[in-house]
């Protein structure tokens, strides 16, 4: 039987980058959304915080940790039936949106977390001397001062949302993973399999080049 060239497969590659794009995409904005709250959240609520409050914070970090604790492909196989509930479906790249969101929001919380921690301590202080509210110093000096940190935290995360998304194709969540999966490694079509290798490192080496750029402009105009 004859091998599936390169460029037969191409009206399948492009089709499996677009449902990355897709599936990666929409992850990487819930993620932001809600795994930078949950990084303020477990921020101001710690003993240093501006509103410490240690059950929230308890409960909240221990609910990260156990995100953060669990193997991907584990939780991938473990939120089916969540994501067929949500979804209607267990399969395809809009049903690999609901496990890959929930499977970063943890670390994106975790980084955002890490990034507030580095704001000075002056500078929070006087924003409260000005008599600012709690809400007016993390959207006027908390999110402002550590921008650097979470570009840097979200180029991390879209990084690992694409590793992510590859390890979804092995459960049919489409993508680059399936068709690698599929037209390369099912078929011993190691040609297929190494293109579609390599367009993925092109991504993410594009990603983390974009990323990277925006934090050092960012460290210029704040120095």
């Amino acid at each position: 039987m004859r091998k599936t060239t390169v460029g037969e497969a191409l009206p399948e590659l492009w089709e499996a980058l677009g449902q990355t794009a897709l599936m990666v995409s929409v992850a990487f904005v819930l993620t932001v959304v809600i795994g930078g709250a949950v990084g303020v959240v477990l921020y101001i609520t710690s003993p240093s915080g501006l509103w410490p409050q240690r059950l929230i914070n308890a409960v909240t970090g221990a609910i990260v940790n156990i995100g953060r604790s669990l193997p991907f492909l584990i939780l991938l196989i473990a939120l089916i039936p969540v994501t067929r509930a949500i979804v209607g479906t267990a399969f395809g790249p809009e049903a690999a949106i609901v496990p890959l969101t929930i499977g970063s929001i943890p670390f994106f919380g975790r980084v955002v977390e890490s990034a507030l921690r580095e704001i000075a301590t002056g500078k929070i202080e006087a924003a409260q001397a000005m008599g600012s509210t709690g809400w007016q110093i993390v959207r006027k000096v908390l999110l402002p001062e550590s921008l650097p940190g979470l570009i840097a935290a979200a180029t991390l995360t879209l990084v690992m949302l694409i590793g992510y998304s590859t390890m979804a194709g092995t459960i049919g969540g489409g993508g680059l993973g399936d068709f690698a999966i599929r037209y390369g490694y099912q078929r011993f079509n190691t040609p297929v399999l190494l293109t579609a290798v390599v367009l993925l490192i092109v991504l993410v080496q594009a990603v983390q080049s974009v990323g990277d750029l925006l934090v050092r402009r960012r460290l210029r105009r704040t120095s």
